[in-house]
């Protein structure tokens, strides 16, 4: 590899050409110079100076002191200073300098769009300016006056130097209100004292975006248009990332369309907003063609755009797409931070892929990042989600030996993690050590999880020390722990405390929500005694007197269907969506508790006539399933009696049949289940169907056609299961 340089040497020469033996030593000599030039790929070569004459008399003075103060010098000693200040060492990336650059197809037939540098507006370059000082402490008496404008226009009259364009534009990055900063920007333009200009218009919908007046800013945009003031890329992206704060996305889209007719190329900053707009639209195609659209033109995405798309593939659940993120990004070689892993992590649990989560988890254990409290949080949740109980289990312990940040949310959801997974021993460690923490003392929702474990497993006594302890420390009790420990003691039937329990909840504010009536309509389908069944629904008057209306409605059964189906339709409407099959299940298990069988037939029809129970009935040409996972005990000994008339009646009309009939009851994987399988597995045995258990999946029964029709031709008319 050549390096260049210019050399200059002087030679001692005579002005004739004859042999040196001749040149006389008392007569001056002319000098010539020569240049030698050395050619470096990384700086240019330099041009020669301007050499004068040879018989001038300045150089040749200049070159006869220099002979005579150095007369000794060799000529590499003579180089040696130019090594420092004009050679240059090889490039250590000239292999990447020499490479052929990645090709773009640029169509021919439109112009070169123009990229904006990320200077967009040229500084002056000032000289120190003494009133600098005083144009600050001004802008500070402006953040400090009332925000009123009167007050903010008398404040002006104060300005201690005329508003040229460089003290306005300095003022106006001062100002912190946006108020302010828009009331003087309105000023100066009515002062008229320089033409408004690009950066003025930057500078305040900038700060009109941290108040997120998109309006505001809406307005400036269309005065500069209707007044030929260029809107560079700053303004684009002020206007679609506002857009976005204010969660007008299709604003920001707009804007964006706007701007990419101009001839504008988006930046980064405006890439990464507007992928995040159209994946909050859930327009993930025009997500992917603008990835692909912005790769194509050079830009090189950034963490926050691929968090952007981990984001978006995690909320539909699409574990390709994100496997697609990785992938981008390993190809581009951009280094996920913390907060594109929280995102992944956060997608993966979502796409339902709790090994792939731990994977990237430990990758990004390995790559240096420390994780934060939102990292182990998520990884919390899909270990449970999952129920991965070990893992979970493990990771807390490794939280404790690496003192990884915890926090209260991070507490509360291993909390909660063990109330799902049963977990009651691990629970109450992690709930001491909370109590030891100086800086994550057990909140109202640790509390609240740790009645959700005791009342599962049927502690009534931790459960109740619990509450006391909450009293004593002032700590409140909320809905939710108030709806878990109603659960508790209404399964013990220890109405009593029940009541105690309800009326102090409402005493400090607990306002009684669709979770909490149900839990105690639940309680009052265990009661066995008319006064306890009375003392429970003087607490659910309380909470939801149509409930109670309804309830009594059912017990008469002078009413008719029509009655009780207005009475029905009435409570559904005004409750929740989640809380309307658990009520109708509740309301089917008072009925069998006091032998209506016939008014929980009647409410398992209404709850199928308004889409309480949508996959109860599942067939194929080869199978019929009752699937009965959702409903509680009553209510799927009631479903079992419905569907089993039905087969009896189809049977006897000789109807085509499938195969196969089953039914679903699940698992039970909760270690406090109540056990509704072992519950079915009773009533089909009752009712002599000919149903068996499963060998192959545990709770499913199933019963083939041969067996159906041998069991309906065993049935006497008189001993027929009729709807």
């Amino acid at each position: 590899m050549a390096a260049t340089s210019a050399v200059h040497f002087t030679v001692n020469s005579s002005e004739t050409k004859r042999p040196i033996f001749f040149t006389s030593p008392f007569r001056q000599i002319p000098t010539k110079r020569f240049n030698l030039s050395c050619r470096s790929t990384k700086s240019p070569p330099k041009s020669p100076p301007d050499l004068a004459e040879p018989n001038s008399k300045n150089n040749k003075k200049k070159n006869d002191n220099n002979n005579n103060k150095n007369p000794s010098l060799s000529l590499s000693e003579q180089l040696q200073p130019l090594t420092s200040t004009t050679l240059s060492n090889p490039p250590k990336d000239q292999s990447q300098l020499l490479s052929k650059p990645k090709s773009i197809w640029v169509n021919p037939a439109k112009p070169k769009r123009s990229v904006l540098s990320l200077q967009r507006q040229k500084r002056s370059l000032y000289s120190y300016n003494p009133q600098v000082r005083d144009l600050r402490q001004f802008a500070h008496k402006l953040n400090d006056c009332d925000a009123s404008q009167s007050a903010f226009l008398a404040a002006l009259e104060e300005i201690p130097h005329p508003p040229t364009r460089e003290n306005a534009l300095l003022i106006l990055n001062s100002l912190k209100p946006w108020q302010k900063t828009h009331m003087f920007f309105n000023w100066v333009k009515a002062q008229n004292s320089f033409p408004m200009d690009t950066i003025f218009y930057n500078v305040t919908m900038k700060s009109l975006r941290f108040g997120r007046q998109f309006q505001l800013i809406e307005e400036l945009a269309e005065e500069m248009v209707s007044n030929e003031i260029e809107l560079d890329n700053i303004t684009y992206s002020t206007i679609i990332t506002c857009a976005k704060r204010s969660k007008l996305f299709d604003k920001a889209v707009e804007w964006f369309e706007r701007m990419y007719k101009t001839g504008l190329m988006p930046d980064e900053v405006t890439y990464s907003a507007i992928l995040d707009v159209y994946a909050k639209l859930g327009k993930v195609e025009e997500v992917l063609s603008l990835y692909e659209r912005g790769r194509a033109s050079g830009w090189k995405p950034d963490p926050i755009a691929f968090s952007v798309l981990g984001k978006m593939f995690g909320e539909a659940g699409d574990y390709d797409g994100i496997r697609y993120v990785l992938q981008e990004m390993a190809a581009l070689g951009v280094q996920p931070n913390l907060v594109v892993y929280n995102t992944l992590l956060e997608a993966m649990g979502k796409a339902g892929k709790p090994g792939l989560a731990r994977s990237l988890f430990e990758e990004m254990v390995g790559s240096g990042l420390k994780p934060n409290e939102k990292t182990l949080t998520a990884l919390v949740k899909i270990y449970g989600k999952a129920r991965w109980a070990r893992d979970a289990l493990e990771l807390w312990e490794r939280m404790r030996l690496n003192e990884w940040p915890m926090d209260f949310i991070l507490y509360n959801t291993l909390l909660n993690m063990c109330a799902d997974l049963g977990l009651e021993e691990e629970a109450k460690k992690l709930f001491e050590d909370m109590k030891q923490s100086e800086h994550c003392r057990p909140d109202s929702w640790s509390y609240t999880a740790m009645l959700n474990i005791f009342g599962s497993g049927g502690n009534v006594d931790e459960a109740m020390g619990l509450f006391e302890e909450m009293s004593e420390l002032g700590i409140e009790l909320n809905v939710m722990g108030c709806t878990c420990l109603i659960q508790c003691l209404g399964k013990a039937r220890r109405f009593g405390d029940m009541v105690r329990v309800f009326g102090v909840a409402v005493e400090r504010g607990v306002k009684p929500d669709d979770r909490l009536c149900g839990c105690l309509l639940s309680v009052v389908s265990l009661c066995e005694k008319t006064e306890d069944e009375d003392k429970v629904l003087s607490c659910l008057q309380q909470a939801n007197p149509k409930l109670v209306t309804l309830v009594k409605v059912l017990q008469d059964k002078k009413l008719g269907f029509e009655t009780i189906k207005d009475e029905f339709r009435d409570v559904i409407s005004g409750t929740s969506v989640e809380s309307r099959r658990p009520f109708c299940n509740c309301l089917i298990d008072i009925c069998r508790n006091k032998n209506n069988h016939e008014r929980a037939h009647e409410l398992l029809y209404l709850g199928t006539l308004y889409g309480l129970y949508p996959g109860l009935h599942n067939k194929t040409s080869r199978e019929w399933c009752l699937d009965v996972r959702s409903l509680s005990i009553g209510a799927a000994h009631t479903a079992l009696e419905e569907w089993m008339g039905t087969l009896y009646k189809i049977v006897q009309r000789e109807e085509a049949l499938p195969e196969l009939f089953s039914a679903q009851t699940g698992t039970g994987t909760h270690k406090f289940s109540q056990g509704l399988a072992h519950s079915f597995a009773s009533h089909v045995e009752k009712l002599a169907a000919p149903f068996r258990k499963s060998e192959e999946k545990a709770g499913r029964f199933v019963a083939t056609r041969e067996d159906l029709v041998s069991w309906v031709q065993s049935q006497a008319p008189s001993t027929a299961i009729t709807a």
